[in-house]
């Protein structure tokens, strides 16, 4: 418990307090905790706590209570309270466990740094500091603690080495703050970087997340804002119609989906004399993408069938043919309307971004050579972001590997060449296509052509 004479307390959101003759219940599905044995002082303080935020000196009616402070001391270390350290009558930060508190790290407050994984960010309530493997958030209140915790020292700010000791031994406590000799030289800390451990344990559940109030498909936009449509807005250049493949005569013709599977391969060498055809593509883009049917819910949502899976059926992935080097059709960059089955152009293959798309996976292929086409894959995030909560990207990432295992078993069984990539320019992807990324974003970038020999 904070030192600090002025600290006010609270039940963590989403706590309930029942108080009985002698004791207490907590509850905070799916944790609960039994108090007995109560004095009718700390009974007195939890009714206290039930109608709000106070002091020790409130919930005590200002007399010095040491039951009262062994009783906040115990639902501290439980995770039970919010605790706002306070100047006056000047909030400062409040500590927001959503966790039990583990055992103290080690190491010292005073000489620790801001973790690299420690992110400032803000939200609707205001600042608030979070730590991806944290139990707690710390929110701020007083912005002067921000250039405490960069390197200020308080009576700069004019703060008291109170306060400064106070928010150290926070920051310390809820593992914000860092040894740089152990973070920077340690492996596992060292490999993993701020956005992929932030990322990691946001789309996940565990300590933050325990319950599906606000996570998964939540339907959260449903009363705020309509569906975004299965079908993206149609390009306005004329659609080059595509031959259909014979999928009945592909059923006998196939080879097995084991040794698709065993023969699957990524290829790196491509047969520049023996491109891939346009009849070819068409297949390859039929039998993996095409859009088969929708279904329209009572709420007017619209829920695509194609080849591949997609949590929720909202299928937001879109795909574009950047052709450099196909038989029978103009390079260039094109939209697949898997709807009708068609190629819409998009940008020309002169044009700087269509040119940067192609020349950055030469990384990806043997010698530096460039590709014959190039599948990119825009996602309309929208899509996912309007029904699920918390992980509606590393759906969509999810998404991206299912297809790109369909186009590799797809096209290894008509006998041509693929290769992931596991990267792709997106701001080249944003000026091409002349969409907003927020809107739609390249997730995902398949290189496909006639194997070398």
């Amino acid at each position: 418990m904070s030192s600090h004479a002025q600290t006010r307390y609270a039940l963590r959101p989403g706590v309930t307090c029942l108080t009985i003759p002698g004791g207490a219940v907590l509850l905070n599905p799916p944790h609960n905790e039994k108090l007995t044995g109560l004095a009718p002082a700390q009974i007195q303080a939890l009714k206290t706590l039930n109608r709000g935020p106070s002091t020790l000196s409130e919930m005590t009616g200002g007399t010095e209570s040491a039951e009262v402070a062994t009783l906040l001391d115990r639902l501290a270390a439980g995770g039970w309270l919010t605790r706002t350290i306070r100047d006056g009558d000047r909030d400062l930060y409040t500590v927001r466990p959503f966790a039990t508190p583990p055992a103290v790290p080690a190491g010292s407050a005073s000489t620790a740094v801001l973790s690299k994984f420690t992110v400032i960010h803000r939200d609707s309530e205001g600042l608030v500091l979070e730590h991806p493997t944290s139990w707690c958030d710390l929110r701020i209140h007083d912005p002067r603690l921000l250039a405490l915790a960069a390197g200020s020292t308080p009576s700069e700010l004019g703060l008291s080495e109170e306060i400064s000791a106070q928010l150290a031994a926070d920051l310390h406590r809820g593992g914000f703050t860092a040894d740089l000799a152990t973070e920077d030289h340690t492996f596992t800390t060292r490999s993993w970087t701020p956005s992929d451990l932030w990322f990691h344990r946001r789309s996940t559940l565990g300590p933050r997340v325990l319950t599906w109030d606000h996570f998964g498909p939540t339907k959260w936009a449903k009363d705020a804002f309509p569906p975004p449509p299965a079908r993206k807005p149609a390009y306005s250049s004329e659609p080059l119609a595509l031959p259909t493949p014979d999928l009945e005569t592909l059923r006998i013709a196939d080879p097995s989906l084991t040794a698709v599977l065993e023969d699957r391969r990524s290829t790196r060498a491509f047969d520049e004399a023996n491109p891939i055809t346009l009849a070819q593509l068409a297949e390859l883009l039929y039998r993996t993408a095409r859009t088969r049917s929708v279904e329209t819910t009572p709420d007017g949502d619209e829920l695509p069938s194609r080849p591949y899976p997609s949590g929720g059926s909202v299928h937001e992935l879109e795909l574009y043919p950047v052709v450099r080097h196909v038989a029978g059709m103009a390079p260039g960059m094109y939209h697949y309307d898997s709807f009708d089955h068609a190629l819409r152009p998009v940008a020309p293959a002169d044009s700087p971004a269509v040119q940067r798309l192609l020349k950055t996976t030469s990384a990806t292929l043997a010698e530096a050579a460039e590709p014959q086409v190039v599948l990119l894959m825009g996602a309309r995030a929208g899509r996912v972001m309007w029904s699920y909560e918390g992980v509606p990207y590393a759906n969509i990432l999810k998404h991206v590997g299912v297809l790109m295992q369909t186009l590799y078993l797809a096209a290894t069984a008509m006998g041509l060449g693929a290769v992931a990539q596991g990267f792709s320019d997106t701001a080249a992807f944003t000026a091409a296509t002349g969409v907003d990324e927020l809107e739609e974003c390249n997730v995902g970038s398949m290189i496909i052509g006639t194997p070398a020999r």
